[in-house]
């Protein structure tokens, strides 16, 4: 039986499949038959071969991937088969952790994989999941997701993972007032939807599309506000009773940052999620000044994946828009998400 993949042949290059061979589980590995696979943004970065850092600066971040290469990292199948040393059964439905590390580093000892520095994570480093199946290094990494519907398992496993483990780096400051969300793409209505899950009230949200607004506000977002908009920022710090103690940046551009922590009461934190690009600078003083923090996340460790199903499974958090799609259109999945127009999440059907 064949593999089939979309796979990337050439940076900044349209995707096309490859076929290859099954490959055969050896020692701990586990192959999963691939039954949804979600569509990242991060996915149009490494698709592009860089992060935009401000200016005409890049981060290129096409080294160490052999090609042609798989992308996706957002996977939900079933156990086909498995190592002599793999405790896995066959026909089990599992989510895929994909942030795996090298697993002998103090990072991954410390169930900290994510700050790896020789990582194997599936669809970023190793090939990932636009394809038929993929092959898992361990069966610890296999998730179980039932009742949760195939499609948003898959989605958690990083839009729902990282906007998770966001919310949790705010969740003292949560107790003090409404959380500010900028950005509602996939992993801002995730966020959403874990914040009502999480906090007590509702949060505020913020983006440039109508759309996404109108679609937050249906979803329970508090309010919602248009950061284009010069009187944005006066009517958040009015509804919030002085700005906003948490705030999540799910866009991560220069914009973005400069109306998150304009947004902030004193004493806020921004936690900082999205990959956009740019270059952002303030005043040094008004970090003391404005008792403010910024601090950086980069998705969630296997620990917080297991917390974030266990909520799902009590049915607190609402699922989130999902647009299902062939595999073939991955292509066109990556190209109306660097235009802006999905709203929730595009997930591939293998």
């Amino acid at each position: 039986m064949p593999l089939r993949r979309q796979s990337l042949t050439a940076y900044a290059t349209p995707l096309c499949e490859t076929v290859v061979d099954l490959p055969e589980p050896r020692g701990t590995e586990v192959l999963v038959r691939i039954e949804r696979c979600g569509v990242c943004h991060s996915d149009v970065h490494l698709q592009d071969g860089y992060f935009g850092m401000g200016g005409d600066k890049k981060l290129d971040i096409t080294s160490g991937r052999a090609l042609p290469f798989t992308l996706g990292h957002e996977i939900a199948g079933v156990v086909e088969r498995a190592g002599p040393e793999a405790d896995a059964v066959a026909g089990c439905a599992v989510a895929v952790y994909p942030w795996i590390g090298c697993g002998e580093c103090t990072a991954c000892k410390r169930d900290e994989e994510i700050l790896c520095t020789a990582p194997r994570q599936l669809g970023i480093t190793v090939d990932g999941g636009f394809a038929t199946h993929v092959m898992v290094p361990h069966p610890r990494y296999l998730l179980d997701y039932a009742p949760v519907p195939t499609s948003i398992a898959a989605a958690y496993m990083c839009s729902g993972l990282t906007a998770y483990s966001a919310l949790k780096k705010i969740a003292d400051r949560a107790a003090k007032g409404p959380v500010l969300l900028v950005g509602l793409g996939g992993v801002g209505m995730m966020g959403l939807a874990f914040a009502r899950a999480m906090f007590s009230e509702p949060p505020v949200v913020a983006d440039i599309d109508a759309e996404k607004r109108e679609a937050a506000l249906k979803a329970g977002a508090k309010a919602a506000f248009d950061p284009a908009d010069p009187a944005a920022r006066k009517q958040l710090i009015t509804e919030t009773g002085g700005g906003a103690f948490g705030v999540c940046d799910f866009v991560g551009s220069d914009r973005s940052l400069a109306f998150a922590t304009g947004a902030l009461a004193k004493g806020g934190k921004v936690v900082v999620v999205g990959l956009l690009g740019g270059a952002y600078s303030t005043p040094v003083p008004a970090f003391p000044l404005k008792v403010m923090t910024i601090e950086g996340t980069f998705v969630g460790s296997l620990t917080e994946a297991k917390e974030m199903l266990a909520l799902a499974r009590t049915g607190k958090v609402a699922p989130v828009p999902i647009v299902e799609r062939p595999l073939s259109a991955a292509q066109q999945s990556l190209d109306d998400l660097r235009k802006g127009n999905v709203v929730g999440r595009i997930v591939l059907t293998p």
